[in-house]
């Protein structure tokens, strides 16, 4: 039984672009998410050949349907839902660059500063000015 259309939220879900169909859901609803270049409603039907775009977080996906599935399956099975389009894979690779080659920022856990920090914090603060 081959689908002729299937729910945008359901595609998606299947497709693991969010861990559950109500992310996936929000995720259309929030404007995430365009079919054929226009934002999409989450009932919204999916059909083959359909470009889609969906953003997360700092990443933006460009799709062309494949496949549609309501169920979701294996990674290796979901990858063959969708082909991601060579602009897309580019934009994000670049965007990838950007971030490894900008400032790395790591915050601790907890809050009272530990001895060492609290040496620097001293020595700061004493800093005649």
């Amino acid at each position: 039984m081959a689908l002729e259309a299937v729910r945008l939220d359901k595609w998606l879900w299947a497709a693991r672009f969010f861990k559950t169909r109500s992310l996936a859901a929000k995720a259309v609803s929030g404007g995430k998410v365009q079919v054929n270049g226009r934002r999409a409603k989450r009932a919204s039907n999916l059909h083959v050949g359909d470009r889609v775009r969906v953003r997360k977080g700092p990443h933006e996906y460009q799709l062309v349907v494949q496949r549609l599935s309501e169920r979701r399956g294996p990674a290796k099975e979901a990858a063959t839902l969708y082909e991601e389009t060579p602009e897309s894979i580019q934009a994000r690779e670049s965007l990838k660059a950007q971030r490894k080659a900008g400032p790395q920022y790591s915050f601790r856990e907890g809050g009272r500063p530990r001895k060492k920090e609290r040496r620097q914090l001293d020595r700061l603060k004493r800093r005649p000015e």
